[in-house]
């Protein structure tokens, strides 16, 4: 049996809360007029190249209130008054992202389009393709030639499928 590696401590870098450049809060006492990126976005408003104001500390770091926050968990906060509105993207550039998908979640070999992306980089195709069951799809074509629905989609499973039992007839 080989020999158990020995984990190595990760070194913790303190930095007194006084020394550091931004303002810190905690969760109960933010501010009116700043929020979080996942605030804004609910807001519909993107940050607009500002930087951020203040740090909203985790609930790790409210309970030590010499040391500043350091964990990833943490959230930048951001004015609401320099915020801007998000972009709305062109009728042209939602047909472009559109037409994106649909390359990534059709196989080129049986042109069947599929509800997620398929690995194009490695297989090549999906995976009935890869694996040689194309000629078992061909039974599931529409006339008009389309595979599978009359979209040429495959919808997305059910979740409520296989779950239910069949009721057992009486003895």
């Amino acid at each position: 049996m080989p020999g158990t590696r020995k984990r190595r401590r990760k070194t913790v870098v303190r930095v007194p809360r006084d020394t550091t450049t931004l303002v810190e809060y905690d969760r109960a006492d933010c501010p009116e007029g700043l929020a979080t990126r996942r605030q804004l976005r609910e807001r519909e408003l993107r940050p607009g190249g500002q930087t951020p104001v203040a740090v909203l500390c985790c609930r790790v770091c409210a309970n030590r209130p010499q040391w500043s926050c350091r964990h990833p968990t943490r959230g930048f906060l951001l004015r609401v008054d320099l915020a801007k509105p998000k972009r709305i993207p062109s009728l042209a550039q939602e047909w472009a992202l559109d037409r994106a998908m649909a390359a990534r979640s059709t196989c080129p070999q049986s042109k069947r389009r599929y509800w997620f992306c398929l690995p194009l980089r490695t297989q090549g195709s999906c995976d009935p393709c890869a694996r040689g069951l194309r000629a078992q799809l061909r039974h599931l074509r529409h006339s008009c030639g389309h595979p599978g629905t009359p979209a040429g989609r495959v919808t997305p499973p059910d979740s409520r499928v296989g779950r239910r039992r069949q009721a057992q007839p009486p003895r």
